[in-house]
């Protein structure tokens, strides 16, 4: 077994915006999964919303996530055979939301694709299948976003499109953003930063000044 991730002591408070940086290898996106419940930890305890994840199997961290989290991955990871639409409105019909397309559509609005509702990921460019990941990470108003290097696979103009966005959507609903970015610019628009060393937190990076 490779142990990633050893000793790691961080907490989170409600309504922050904090960054995860450093080289690659350095543990960030794993240490986000574990934060997730979407990879387990081996020791030591993951305490979301005073919930214990370590606690939990398979259902009851899916459960957990569907209420409570909403995820961005690199990679957007969308549906290839649903519309965008039908992609947003996944973890709201899963939740058993009976207006889960009205809610799509706003939130697919609010991201400036309601006119791209009925097309499929294959015909969207990469900024804009990001849009969709986003609206659907927002759909359900989690009290925690993650999102794992959600500019990484896009241009600059792209990429500041969705920085924008990503806090747009986190101050228009309240949510605890934790993100992994190689991104100084991204970064320095969080709350805290912390540089994550060899699965290790290194230490807090001082914030620019404003």
């Amino acid at each position: 077994m490779v142990e990633i991730l050893h000793g790691i002591t961080l907490e989170v408070e409600k309504g922050e915006t904090l960054a995860l940086i450093g080289p690659s290898g350095s543990g960030k996106s794993s240490l986000l999964m574990v934060m997730g419940g979407l990879e387990s930890a081996t020791s030591g305890t993951v305490s979301v919303l005073g919930s214990d994840l370590t606690a939990m199997d398979e259902d009851r961290l899916a459960r957990f996530r569907r209420d409570h989290m909403g995820v961005v991955f690199q990679s957007f990871n969308l549906i290839p055979t649903m519309t965008a639409l039908e992609n947003v409105a996944t973890p709201l019909e899963l939740a058993g939301d009976r207006e889960a397309f009205a809610k799509a559509e706003a939130e697919l609005e609010a991201v400036g694709l309601g006119h791209r509702a009925d097309h499929y990921p294959a015909q969207m460019s990469g900024g804009e299948q990001q849009r969709v990941a986003l609206a659907r990470a927002s759909a359900p108003r989690p009290d925690i976003l993650l999102a794992d290097e959600p500019t990484g696979n896009l241009d600059g103009k792209n990429g500041d499109a969705i920085m924008d966005l990503l806090f747009g959507l986190r101050d228009r609903h309240g949510a605890t953003l934790v993100l992994v970015t190689h991104s100084n610019t991204l970064a320095q628009r969080c709350d805290r930063v912390v540089r994550l060393t060899d699965g290790t937190v290194a230490g807090e990076v001082a914030r620019a000044a404003e």
